[in-house]
């Protein structure tokens, strides 16, 4: 039986940093709608509806590679209660990154408002009707989704940072091989 392994494969890190990244220029381009008008904030708007498919399309593609891939095992001396928080906030990070581009999504199909992706072709809408009120509604449900990726990319955040200047255990190494491995 060989060593363990000590990081993820390079398709996991491509996926996790492929994700974040998205995930940063969505926060851009709503950010850049909201402070344009005309033609151009509904280029933004075009702009966020097709990355957030993407990033529901990735984000079923990592579930699946997950899936078939099992992650590497927590640090052994790692605390129960350290372990359950890692499972549920990765689970909530899957749930997030596809409730919000479904909600995004659905928004766009109760309003019949047509998704070009990346002005490529039209993305298909959801048969729901509803209209306007049904699509504001969603709204909600999706910017409420988009709070509470927030707080999980903080948490996230502050727990890598946790193990990599408090715990010492290279649990950040296994995400940014470019981190030296501790002995």
């Amino acid at each position: 039986m060989g060593e363990p392994r000590n990081r993820y494969s390079t398709v996991s890190l491509l996926f996790h940093w492929g994700i974040a990244l998205a995930v940063l220029l969505q926060v851009l381009l709503i950010t850049a709608h909201e402070n344009t008008e005309g033609p151009i904030s509904g280029q933004f708007v075009m702009l966020h509806k097709s990355l957030g498919l993407t990033i529901l399309t990735l984000t079923l593609a990592r579930i699946g590679w997950r899936l078939a891939h099992p992650a590497i095992p927590l640090p052994s001396g790692l605390p129960r209660w350290q372990r359950i928080a890692a499972r549920v906030s990765h689970v909530l990070f899957y749930l997030a990154l596809i409730v919000i581009p479904m909600t995004g999504w659905l928004a766009s199909s109760a309003g019949g408002r047509a998704i070009e992706w990346f002005g490529l072709f039209a993305w298909p809408l959801l048969p729901i009707g509803g209209g306007r009120d049904a699509a504001r509604s969603l709204m909600g449900l999706h910017e409420l989704a988009v709070k509470g990726l927030y707080v999980l990319i903080a948490l996230h955040v502050l727990a890598a940072l946790k193990h990599q200047f408090i715990d010492r255990d290279n649990v950040l190494h296994r995400m940014i091989p470019i981190i030296p491995r501790r002995p």
